[in-house]
């Protein structure tokens, strides 16, 4: 038996390679440091894995991604595939891996760096000192209901189908998940849902009640994702743990996203498995590919919690943060958060001073 963490590398399609790269040099740096030992296996995904085997998610890939601790993935997509049948699009390979690997919870933190709150949009006496985590149900919910597709109609128009499913297990242990998060934080938990009007989620609600009986020392709310949406932007800080359905917390965490001012600063932690999935929130900016301008700090900041949540290693993904911190204070920026102030730098040399400032720590 091996005493090395096995770690699958599914660096995707566009900036994903790119950002990967600069996580991978911070996984090996504090593995040395904290004398942890790694065997990464690398895949392919997404877009290059249509381009080479016609599939987006090849059975070689998903089999590396089942027998690892941990997965480590970039982005996929692109408009080169945007065109070819959904079944066979890039972004199923996602919802292939997070349905085959069974990681039901997706852990979404949106916290404001003080050095950054000139680059979010919002003034800065809404957005200082805001800290969220967004648990989202993964692989439930209207991106995997059935009956779901585009049929032929008589009269020659079409009908578009998706269903919004939820069952009472898939509720229960999402809830479980928050209740959980929330008791090492504020313990202050947010159940989002449209209850007033979608049958689905009136059962989440029920059920995410229930739950709460078993953490009476958690104090829970409800609110419905149009008010939340409007409250996100009004007033970030009364948020401290948001639970909710798959779709909702797709698009509730992008918005989040932005408080901090940048989509390239957000990491995620898809868990529920035998193993986790880290990647960044950000999609795969095909755009900016290749360019050295990607911020690399989403992926930097997902291996952090990779070491949390998959390794139990907090001081690691502690160490990972503060140089991530210490090197937004000292300045330095990519393109998505210059500032007036700050030192344009490109992905490659954000990555090689997070480095030098964890390996000098």
């Amino acid at each position: 038996m091996s005493d090395k963490h096995q770690i699958a590398v599914l660096p995707g399609d566009g900036i994903g390679p790119e950002v990967v790269r600069e996580g991978l040099k911070i996984l090996s740096a504090v593995a040395e440091k904290f004398c942890i030992s790694f065997d990464l296996q690398e895949g392919i995904i997404g877009g290059a894995a249509i381009d080479k085997y016609g599939k987006p998610l090849p059975q070689s890939s998903l089999d590396l991604a089942k027998n690892a601790d941990a997965v480590v993935l970039g982005a996929v997509g692109g408009p080169k595939w945007e065109n070819l049948d959904y079944r066979i699009r890039p972004e199923r390979a996602l919802l292939g891996l997070r349905n085959r690997l069974e990681l039901y919870a997706n852990l979404r933190p949106a916290k404001v760096f003080s050095t950054l709150i000139d680059a979010s949009s919002l003034k800065k006496e809404v957005i200082e000192n805001t800290n969220i985590m967004i648990v989202r149900e993964l692989v439930g919910g209207i991106y995997f209901g059935k009956p779901k597709g585009v049929e032929k109609l008589e009269d020659g128009n079409e009908k578009g189908v998706n269903t919004l499913v939820y069952t009472t297990p898939e509720i229960k242990r999402i809830a479980k998940i928050a209740f959980e998060v929330a008791s090492k934080r504020k313990k202050k938990v947010l159940s989002v849902d449209k209850a007033n009007v979608l049958e689905s989620t009136e059962l989440w609600r029920k059920v995410v009640t229930k739950v709460h009986a078993d953490y009476q020392d958690i104090e829970l709310s409800h609110m419905y994702v149009d008010n939340c949406a409007m409250q996100l932007v009004k007033d970030p800080k009364q948020f401290d743990v948001i639970v909710t359905t798959n779709m909702f917390g797709d698009i509730l965490s992008d918005e989040a996203a932005m408080l901090t001012g940048s989509i390239g600063m957000l990491p995620s932690a898809s868990l529920g498995g035998n193993n986790g999935m880290y990647e960044p929130i950000h999609g795969s900016a095909p755009d900016i590919a290749g360019r050295d301008i990607a911020n690399p700090i989403a992926t930097i900041m997902s291996i952090a919690m990779m070491f949390k949540y998959s390794f139990g290693v907090d001081e690691a993904s502690e160490v990972i943060e503060s140089a991530v911190e210490k090197i937004l204070q000292n300045g330095y920026r990519t393109k998505d958060i210059m500032d007036n102030s700050g030192k344009l730098v490109g992905t490659k040399e954000m990555g090689d001073l997070i480095l030098k400032e964890i390996q000098e720590a």
